[in-house]
């Protein structure tokens, strides 16, 4: 029995829901004083609208080690799935509840393998990598050529996405005041991207608005299927897939931002 846990920055496809094989392991959410948790009760308009009111930016904390420990129970083979190390603690708290339950299950099973994944990207960047997973998995692959198979994947994917408003990275002081003042009125959209390292850079700018291609958007579908048309024009592609971001991702997107995945 494996196991894939992906923290919920990373939005979870159709079939992964209600499958034995995966987990959503949620982030907190925090707008003000407000704590909302990141799972299937997230309403993602009222959000939007929080944020939008709120004057400082919001935040988000981690799962808890315990959380991510409670999550492992059952299976044999766990991959964990997290948000860029460069970006949250997510990361490190699942390192930390790895090497805690190995210890705490040293003698009772002592056959469970664990290796937690520094996605360096986020969203649907994540979901891609959980796939890639279970497909190999499914293979009955051995642990540790899964492991090296998927540590190559995470290199060679590239992640990009496209801001609507700046007023999050503003607020959060990750865009200078006149930066964002200038941009905003020449009506100039951030093309964003990961480095090898998993942060963020601005890549360029733009007006307006083999593989497989993923396409996460943060309530504005209208631009996320012009933009696949658009890329389909170009290129061909495996599959696409398009889906609306949970809670972490749609704090970092804001209100009409769209991540790219390929």
């Amino acid at each position: 029995m494996y196991k894939i846990l992906i923290d919920s920055c990373g939005e979870l496809f159709d079939y992964m829901q209600n499958n034995d094989h995966f987990a959503s392991i949620p982030l907190t959410l925090e707008i003000g004083e407000e704590e909302i948790i990141d799972d299937d009760t997230f309403d993602q308009a009222s959000f939007l609208k929080k944020v939008k009111a709120s004057p400082t930016s919001p935040k988000s904390a981690c799962p808890s080690p315990q959380t991510y420990m409670d999550a492992m129970e059952g299976a044999d083979h766990i991959y964990v799935v997290t948000l860029s190390a460069k970006l949250s603690g997510s990361y490190n708290s699942a390192v930390l509840a790895r090497d805690l339950y190995l210890e705490e299950y040293e003698d009772e099973r002592p056959g469970v393998k664990i290796h937690v994944f520094d996605s360096k990207s986020a969203s649907i960047g994540e979901s891609l990598i959980g796939q890639r997973i279970a497909q190999l998995e499914e293979k009955v692959m051995d642990f540790e050529d899964i492991v090296s198979e998927v540590n190559q994947y995470i290199e060679e994917q590239h992640t990009y996405f496209v801001l609507e408003t700046l007023e999050t990275l503003r607020k959060a002081g990750r865009l200078g005041t006149m930066k964002a003042m200038i941009a905003t009125a020449l009506n100039i959209k951030p093309v964003m991207g990961s480095t090898p390292e998993g942060s963020i850079q601005q890549l360029g700018t733009g007006r307006g608005m083999a593989k497989t291609l993923a396409i996460s958007h943060c309530n504005c579908p209208n631009t996320a299927n012009m933009l696949k048309d658009k890329l389909e024009a170009k290129a061909t592609f495996k599959e696409i897939i398009i889906i609306d971001t949970r809670g972490v991702s749609s704090m970092y997107a804001n209100d009409g931002g769209v991540i790219l995945v390929v």
